[in-house]
Parts: structure tokens; C-alpha cells; sequence
């Protein structure tokens, strides 16, 4: 099995048909990239999937080297162990285990690898990594869905330092074993039921007194009044608008995912709401809405800043003594910007994230 001929992530069969958990090779080469494991290194794999990935992992490490990979699933478990066997791929041990503790029994680990995202970058990781070792993770950029980057993390003296970021992201955790991978569990405030995927988060959740603003936002934007383009002189791009509006530090900040039009971020309060799609598409609830105005401020501000993406952002960890999941939240600024400290919101452990 050669790593730069990887084409197609395998899917892994259960007795009652495929299941929604896939290894998709084009996200995996370019993180083992990130990686960069040598041959002889001890590698901790969050969220085993089919296999796949812990299966090219041993291939790099060599027969010097050895991956440890775990998962809540213990269908998933059971099955990429049988795989390894029966194509004699050696040195992946395979457990059932929440990856928010890590695995203590195999550490330290020269690198860590994880497939999902976690609310934050949990303390046991940095302290399972070997000094200089490298972790890859998805990290949010705040407290809503989707909006996320995979972080290239360096540990010196057993503290973690971001070095490097792109914009992509993977299914919530969790801390147990679930199917629907596509639905998140944490941050979404509304959501309604149907075949097809439509929920909010919102920024402004905790100062939502009624408990229905939520709920009310989305139904605003699913019979938005208004409907226009991108505005002229914006270069509309998803991938590089998502992880800067990390930088906003706006409570109105809110991302919805819409049946038949996907994701869409943007600004909404109590009284109004304005979102722009994947696709540059922007939806208001009316053409002088207060939140159609923030949200055209936030794209000039982007697009006066040179359209930053992730790579462009300047990170820094903050920690987080959460009692749940004590670590790290990674902020985000604009070159030369010092984000604002943010209170900490602990995460009850029954909505806590767990690998894929």
C-alpha cells in the first residue's frame, strides 16, 4: 500500500450494510503530510474508521515504529483489527477507548493524529507527546458548528504552540458510538426534524432569555424576504471567509446548515438575520436588515485585509480549566491582533465529543 498512490478512502461493511464512517484518502494524505512521521516513531490515531489511515500510519513508521489507534466504536474496533490482520499489516494495535484521555498505557507517542473534532485541544494530549513531537488535530475557532481548522501543533516542555493551519474539518466527537455523522451535537441551538439536515447555531445562545430565539432565527432565514449575490468587489471565497470570521469576536456571529443549500455563516440576533452560502448566494430577512449591514461590514473588512484564510490568521492557545475538558481553545487574529480573552464554558460530559 503506497501513500502517494492512495486514491479512494475504503468503507467499512457491518453485517447490516456500509457505514457512514469513510476514510476519505485526499483529507488523510494531506494530514499525514502535516504529520510528518519517521520511521521508528510511536503514533497515536484518534478515531480508527475503517482502518485506512492507521494502515498507511504503520507503513510510514516502519517495523521500528508502531500505531496505536482508538475508538468509541467498538464495531469499528473489531473490524479494522480484522482487516489488518488478514492483509498482515503489523505493528496497529486497535482499542476501544474515548480519545479525550488519550491512551496512557502506550505513551508517550512521537506524534498524534486525530480524525474528529474535539470542543478543544484536550491536556492529556500534550501530555502523552514526547518532547519535541507534533500533534494534528480540527480544532473550532468558536463555539459553532463547522467553523474550524486542522492545526499543526508543536510540544516543547510539554506545551503545545500552533505552527501551522488550514481551513478543513471533521465530524463532531463524541463519547459514545453513534451513526449519524453528519448531524452535530454540539452548539446547535435549533434544529428541525426531516430527511434533509437544518439547524442553527447561534453566538448569542447564552443571552437568549426566551429560550426560542434560536428556533425563531431559523424559521427567518428558511422564509428569508431578501435574496442578493455577493456584493461587487468582494472575491467570494468559503474556504478562506470561514475561519477569518474566528477573528470577529461577535456574539451575532451564527452558522445554519439549510435543507437543499447547505452551510451558510453569517449574523443574526433576536430581530433579524443575514447568511451568505457556500455558493456567495446571501439570504436576509429584509433588504435594510441590521444584519444584512454587519454582514456586508464583515466581507469588506475581509476583503480589505487581503481575503485571509486560515493559513494567514495568527493563532494562539488559550487554556481552559473547563472541569470536562481542561486544555486548550485555539483564538485566532489578524496578523499583528492579539484576540480578546474569552470566559470559559464548560461542556457538560454527556455532550462532550468522542472520536469517529
Amino acid at each position: 500500500m503506497n501513500l502517494l498512490r492512495a486514491r479512494k478512502g475504503e468503507p467499512v461493511v457491518r453485517k447490516n450494510g456500509e457505514t457512514l464512517h469513510r476514510s476519505l484518502s485526499e483529507g488523510i494524505r494531506r494530514e499525514l503530510t502535516s504529520l510528518d512521521v519517521r520511521a521508528g516513531d510511536r503514533v497515536l490515531e484518534i478515531g480508527t474508521g475503517s482502518g485506512y489511515s492507521g494502515a498507511l500510519l504503520a507503513q510510514l513508521c516502519g517495523p521500528a515504529g508502531h500505531v496505536t489507534s482508538i475508538d468509541v466504536n467498538p464495531d469499528l474496533i473489531a473490524r479494522a483489527s480484522d482487516i489488518h490482520q488478514e492483509r498482515g499489516i503489523d505493528g496497529v494495535d486497535c482499542h476501544v477507548a474515548d480519545g479525550l484521555d488519550g491512551y496512557p498505557p502506550q505513551a508517550p507517542y512521537q506524534r498524534l493524529v486525530s480524525w474528529c473534532t474535539f470542543a478543544r485541544l484536550p491536556r492529556a494530549w500534550p501530555d502523552q507527546v514526547a518532547e519535541s513531537g507534533r500533534i494534528v488535530a480540527c480544532l473550532p475557532l468558536v463555539e459553532l458548528p463547522s467553523i474550524t481548522v486542522i492545526a499543526t501543533i508543536a510540544v516543547t516542555n510539554g506545551m503545545p504552540r500552533v505552527q501551522a493551519m488550514f481551513s478543513a474539518g471533521y465530524v463532531q466527537s463524541r463519547a459514545q458510538a453513534y451513526d449519524d455523522v453528519h448531524m452535530p451535537h454540539r452548539w446547535v441551538d435549533a434544529s428541525f426534524p426531516g430527511d434533509e439536515r437544518c439547524w442553527i447555531g447561534v453566538g448569542w445562545r447564552h443571552r437568549d432569555g426566551t429560550g426560542r430565539g434560536a428556533r425563531d432565527t431559523l424559521d427567518r432565514i428558511l422564509t428569508a424576504g431578501h435574496t442578493e449575490p455577493c456584493p461587487p468587489g468582494i472575491d467570494w471565497d468559503w474556504d478562506r471567509f470561514d475561519p477569518f470570521t474566528g477573528t470577529l469576536d461577535d456574539p451575532g456571529l451564527s452558522m445554519v446548515h439549510l435543507p437543499g443549500r447547505g452551510r451558510a455563516i453569517g449574523h443574526t440576533s433576536p430581530t433579524s438575520a443575514a447568511m451568505i452560502l457556500v455558493d456567495g448566494t446571501i439570504l436576509a430577512d429584509a433588504p435594510r436588515s441590521a444584519s444584512l449591514t454587519v454582514l456586508h461590514a464583515w466581507l469588506d473588512r475581509w476583503q480589505r485585509a487581503g481575503r485571509p484564510g486560515a493559513a494567514d490568521l495568527t493563532a494562539r492557545l488559550v487554556p481552559n480549566t473547563g472541569p470536562d475538558c481542561p486544555g486548550w481553545d485555539l483564538r485566532v487574529s489578524l496578523p499583528g491582533v492579539v484576540p480578546a480573552a474569552r470566559a470559559a464554558v464548560p461542556q457538560p460530559r454527556s455532550a462532550r465529543s468522542a472520536p469517529a
